[in-house]
């Protein structure tokens, strides 16, 4: 199993200190991410033609579901209000409860995932910056769900911000979903680290319906969740190499007359400890 950072295993560092490193470094990450998303072009004509394109592939692709499923979260108006309070709320409130729960379980569970979607999310703000693209409910034909129930949450009429705040958003920030690419993470989390059952089973289901609800409230595209989860696969991967890879022990001096051990066996040692 891979590990945590170097400090999370410092015995003379409190645990609590350990914490509140741990709450600057997420709140730094995300002032980061809502700095990157106001940093993106907000040019319209390049982003409408890039959703134009996306659509254009999901349709050789035959993924193109966007108008059923936003249809059904427009003319069912309590399946729009939950839409729009499980698309406003859960992003934030179930993936910082799983990183309070692997904080819990202990720093070789907690390292590794938090790794995780640190890169992941990095790589999704990179496309944010890179490529700005409109959602659904700029283009004539899709409706904004949450811009519909806007009196009855806390949100505003500028994608999920609070009331008020809607210029600190960056409504372009569509490819790739990070709403679908943070519910597959916390899936992958319980996946590998929950021992029942049916706590898997709900992360599943959480990711799935996250899934459904970006598409359906106009927010995001159908390929928009598809490269979400792609970036959190990749950032998981990534996160498992780097944390095989012991960078700390190679500033650590071995204490005075213990041996240093080679790093590179011969060939003809590997050999014999393969046969043996």
């Amino acid at each position: 199993m891979t590990t945590a950072p170097a400090y999370a295993h410092h015995r003379t560092i409190p645990r609590w200190i350990r914490a509140i490193l741990e709450l600057v470094l997420i709140v730094g990450l995300w002032a980061l991410y809502s700095l990157a998303r106001l940093l993106a072009d907000t040019n319209m004509d390049p982003a409408l033609h890039r959703a134009n394109e996306l659509l254009h592939l999901e349709t050789l692709m035959g993924i193109r579901w966007e108008g059923p499923l936003n249809q059904l979260f427009t003319d069912y108006r309590l399946v729009g209000l939950v839409g729009s309070y499980w698309y406003a709320t859960l992003h934030y409130v179930v993936t910082g409860a799983v990183l309070i729960w692997l904080w819990r379980l202990g720093a070789d569970r907690y390292g590794p995932a938090r790794r995780a979607l640190v890169i992941g999310t990095l790589l999704g703000l990179l496309a944010y910056i890179s490529m700005p693209t409109a959602p659904p409910r700029f283009l004539a034909g899709y409706v904004d769900v949450l811009s519909l129930h806007s009196a009855d949450g806390w949100w505003g009429a500028d994608a999920s911000a609070p009331r008020g705040l809607g210029g600190l958003t960056n409504e372009l920030a569509a490819f790739p979903s990070l709403h679908a690419g943070w519910s597959l993470w916390v899936a992958l989390a319980l996946q590998i680290y929950a021992t029942r059952y049916w706590v898997r089973a709900l992360g599943w289901l959480y990711a799935l319906g996250t899934a459904i609800v970006i598409v359906g409230t106009g927010n995001h595209w159908v390929i928009d969740a598809v490269v979400g989860w792609m970036v959190i696969l990749v950032g998981w991967a990534l996160a498992e190499a780097i944390g095989r890879i012991p960078l700390h022990r190679r500033w650590q001096r071995p204490p005075a007359g213990e041996p240093v051990e080679l790093e590179h066996a011969s060939v003809g040692d590997s050999q014999a400890r393969a046969v043996e």
